[in-house]
């Protein structure tokens, strides 16, 4: 007994000599464990401790390289709680409070993406993983941030106090010094901003004041294009525009998946007028990648053509005749197959297509393709709106219905297995939608088929199609061109078009003119004997 009580003794003098060395050494410790805890994560950096206590840290930090760190903080305080090893959480230090005293950081903003340099994966293992429900994140303050930003347009400089608690921007007060950008065909100088955030409750109100000495976009590029075209008289505007994403998906079956995207689009609208008579006209586009998008010009002459071209339209007498939808407007005529197989419409029985599985639908070689892998598609992605897993499918092999589009819900109330097709926003349950869907292409480009048909009604422009549902009855206002002998006679206007979807599906002539739009693309398609209602 007298042995044990002499180790005990011992240890507990060792444990406590131990501990007031530490104490009194705890800058260096506390540098040390900060410094090794960010190089075991690959990230460099140097602390300089000027006071740590058991419930608060202060400090400089310099994370990076040490000749061009990519954050430097001149003073860091930090208050937090200790947890000890007996506690509920465990062994561990919880931030109650940190302030900033001006940091400077340094990243960059190119091909829609964030990058903070050396500290992109101390943010991916922050980011990685919902938050606990019961976890609070602790009180920050930014006094006199900067941050320079390398972008494709250029290095801007950006200062700004915030105050953010628990996870949430509170008060946020940013300016942009006078500024010159310029990449392409965007060009701003004498650019300056400042922006006010507030958040009070659930409520956040901003103010945002910018003005740029000169500033010159594709869209005013694209609209001067489409000014130059003859007979276009103004212009409506134009849009340019870009975004960056990241969508995650957590389910209580355990799914955890997340995939990013990015989008770049361009369009121009404007009006042509001749001897009174107006008429509008725009192209827009939108790609994934910016080197896929047309040139403003190419979008401006087309949208001036466009609306030229249909100045002085005529009224024709009610017909029968070969009618072409060109490649913009033919998705539309195919677009009510789609919700006809859809899961939800078989289940409720409200389909003309809900006894027609297995059997020819379309006309014999049209196939309908969805692919979620498409690389740069719009709609690709590597699961739906459920974390199922995705697949290529022929929708319609050779005019053959092959399957029904189906998410969980209605593949329940059908008694078979989802196919990968659930869709949904941010709330509400998931409906049904396709990911990259094409028809595969015909022979013949748009002048083939004007000329196979010899005289008809070319489709350009359509508004409020309508459609019963149960029995594919199906007509729509149109606009577009009068052709005779295979060729372009006069544009037309006040046009209804109909038909039973069942019959037209069966004589579709495909078009080789598919072009990749959006999510779902179709050549140009034409069908014989289509009623046309005129005056």
């Amino acid at each position: 007994m007298r042995v044990a009580a002499t180790v005990a003794l011992i240890l507990i003098l060792l444990i406590g000599v131990a501990a007031a060395l530490l104490y009194l050494n705890r800058r260096a410790v506390a540098r040390d464990v900060l410094v090794g805890w960010l190089d075991q994560r690959g990230i460099p950096a140097d602390v300089e401790v000027e006071r740590v206590e058991l419930d608060g840290f202060v400090g400089r930090i310099r994370i990076g390289d040490p000749d061009n760190p990519d954050v430097t903080v001149e003073r860091a305080e930090v208050d937090y709680a200790v947890a000890l090893p007996w506690s509920k959480t465990g062994l561990g230090v919880t931030p109650s409070r940190i302030r900033l005293v001006r940091p400077v950081v340094r990243a960059s903003w190119k091909g829609g993406k964030l990058s903070l340099g050396s500290l992109d994966p101390l943010v991916k293992e922050f980011t990685g993983g919902p938050p606990r429900p019961d976890s609070r994140s602790p009180l920050v303050i930014v006094e006199g941030g900067r941050g320079r930003l390398s972008t494709e347009y250029g290095t801007v400089d950006l200062l700004a106090d915030a105050r953010i608690d628990n996870g949430k921007l509170m008060r946020l007060a940013a300016r942009l010094p006078t500024s010159a950008l310029k990449s392409g065909q965007v060009e701003a100088s004498g650019l300056a901003a400042a922006l006010d955030l507030t958040t009070t409750g659930d409520r956040v109100a901003v103010r945002l004041n910018a003005t740029a000495d000169r500033f010159r976009t594709p869209a005013a590029a694209g609209q001067t294009a489409a000014l130059a075209v003859t007979g276009v008289a103004r212009s409506e505007g134009g849009h340019a525009s870009w975004s960056s994403s990241r969508w995650r998906l957590v389910t209580s079956h355990g799914f955890d998946g997340a995939y990013e995207g990015s989008a770049f689009s361009l369009g121009v609208g404007v009006i042509a007028e001749k001897d009174g008579a107006m008429e509008r006209g725009g192209e827009s586009r939108s790609t994934r990648h910016l080197s896929d998008l047309p040139g403003a010009e190419h979008i401006g002459r087309t949208a001036g053509e466009r609306a030229a071209a249909r100045v002085g339209p005529r009224k024709i007498a009610s017909t029968t005749a070969p009618v072409i939808f060109d490649n913009r407007m033919a998705g539309q005529i195919v677009s009510p197959a789609l919700g006809a197989i859809s899961g939800p419409s078989i289940a409720r029985g409200t389909s003309f297509l809900k006894d027609r599985l297995g059997q020819r639908v379309f006309a014999p070689g049209v196939t309908l393709i969805d692919d979620p892998f498409r690389p740069r598609g719009m709609g690709s992605t590597p699961f739906d709106d459920e974390g199922v897993a995705v697949e290529r499918r022929a929708l319609f092999d050779d005019g053959v219905l092959t399957t029904w589009l189906l998410n969980s819900a209605s593949a329940r109330q059908l008694g078979l297995e989802t196919t990968g097709h659930a869709s949904r926003g941010l709330a509400g349950p998931s409906g049904v939608s396709t990911h990259n869907l094409h028809m595969e292409p015909g022979e013949r480009d748009l002048a083939g088929l004007m000329a196979d048909a010899g005289t008809g009604l070319l489709v350009t422009s359509m508004f409020g199609p309508s459609l019963n549902g149960n029995t594919g009855d199906w007509s729509a206002g149109v606009s577009g061109f009068w052709f005779e002998n295979g060729a372009v006679a006069y544009p037309v206007s006040e046009v209804t078009v109909a038909g039973k979807l069942t019959d037209l599906y069966l004589r579709i002539q495909r078009g080789s003119d598919l072009e990749f739009r959006g999510g779902f693309n179709v050549p140009s398609l034409m069908f014989d004997a289509v009623a046309i209602a005129g005056k």
